[in-house]
Parts: structure tokens; C-alpha cells; sequence
């Protein structure tokens, strides 16, 4: 799961197919299944379990792209589900982790406002995604994300207790959330930046 989603990834050249029943497509579709499993682990507080369906939730995001690839399996609906799945499970990772009292309300805002602010200025400019590369801040954020979200829930595991696990779980999301709030200023200027060029092509055109 990319956790905190922005940019498009470098594509490589794949055949693209129309039909939806894609061994990839199966996968992102386990994926929605598995999000509201793991918010209602969260809200259970069943932290183990939780934090197996997040790392399922983490490996399949990477899966269903490398086997769309792979298998000469891209379609015009795993494009559009793909992205789909990873923004609803950002949203409910995060709103799980501060409803089951184990995240501060910060990590909501620090997310959700800069993704809001980025999806409402791409359908002011764009009407669509602005399909912008993905930039070094933001593979950075995701990785820092992507260790603190599992380091959380483990520090609230039993055998874990009383260790600073916590501790550099929250260092290491606030420092995440700082690199997602920059990166997500990046995209903007990048938005504002292609969205000028574009006009002064339309006028020269």
C-alpha cells in the first residue's frame, strides 16, 4: 500500500487488455475486501492480526502492479482501481489507528488535509489526474510510512510493551507526515507549474 499516495510511478511498456477478470484486478479487489477487515481488527483492538492485514495490505499494493506487468495484464479498470484502493485504504489506515486510540488526531490531519487540498486543485486545473511523476520526497515519506505504521501496531503488542517501540513508531510517522506535507507542496507547485505551460501552448498554438 502506498500509504500516502501522490505522483504516477515511471510506466513501463505493457499490453493493455479490456476486461475486467485480470489475475491483478483479483488482487486490488482483495485489497478493498481487506481494508474494512482490518479497521474493525483496529477497532478490536486485535493488534496482531491487525498488523498481518496490514502487511498483506502493503505486499499486495506492490503485487497486483508487478503482475499486471509481468502478465501483460494492465486494463483501463485496474488503472482506475489500483489507485482507488490505495486512497481508501490511506484514509481508513489512518482514521483505524486514531479511532483505536493508539495515533494522535494529528496524523488524520497531517494526511488527509494535503491530499485534499492536492485532489481538489487537480480537478480545478486538470478536471482529472494532473499524472505527475513521482518525486524523491515523496518515495522517501512512503518509506518512513511504511516502517512506522507496522512499528505502531507492534509496540502495542503484548511482547512489546514497556520497549520504545512506541516511541520511534511516532518519531518516525511525525517525520513522515512532515515529508508528506512537503512532497504534497511539491506536487502542487508541479500542478500550478504544468498547468501554466499548457496555456501558454494553447495560446501559441
Amino acid at each position: 500500500m502506498r500509504l500516502i499516495n501522490a505522483g504516477t510511478p515511471a510506466r513501463e511498456s505493457a499490453q493493455v487488455v479490456d476486461r475486467f477478470w485480470t489475475v491483478p484486478n483479483v488482487i486490488t479487489l482483495v485489497r478493498f475486501l481487506l481494508v474494512p477487515v482490518f479497521f474493525g481488527l483496529m477497532v478490536g483492538q486485535r493488534f496482531g492480526w491487525a498488523l498481518a492485514v496490514l502487511a498483506v495490505l502493503g505486499s499486495t499494493d506492490w503485487v497486483d502492479g508487478y503482475v499486471a506487468r509481468r502478465l501483460g495484464q494492465v486494463s483501463p479498470v485496474g488503472m482506475i482501481l489500483d489507485p482507488l484502493a490505495d486512497r481508501l485504504a490511506l484514509i481508513i489506515v489512518a482514521i483505524a489507528f486514531v479511532a483505536s486510540g493508539i495515533a494522535p488526531l494529528w496524523l488524520i490531519l497531517a494526511i488527509l488535509v494535503p491530499d485534499a487540498v492536492l485532489l481538489s486543485v487537480s480537478l480545478a486545473l486538470f478536471r482529472n489526474h494532473p499524472d505527475l511523476p513521482v518525486s524523491l520526497m515523496g518515495k522517501l515519506r512512503t518509506a518512513i510510512l511504511l516502517v512506522g505504521a507496522p512499528l505502531l501496531l507492534l509496540g502495542h503488542l503484548s511482547s512489546f510493551q514497556h520497549t520504545p517501540v512506541v516511541a520511534v513508531a511516532l518519531v518516525l510517522l511525525g517525520i513522515g507526515c512532515v515529508g508528506h506535507i512537503a512532497a504534497s507542496a511539491g506536487y502542487l507547485w508541479s500542478m500550478i507549474r504544468k498547468f501554466r505551460g499548457r496555456r501558454v501552448a494553447d495560446g501559441a498554438a
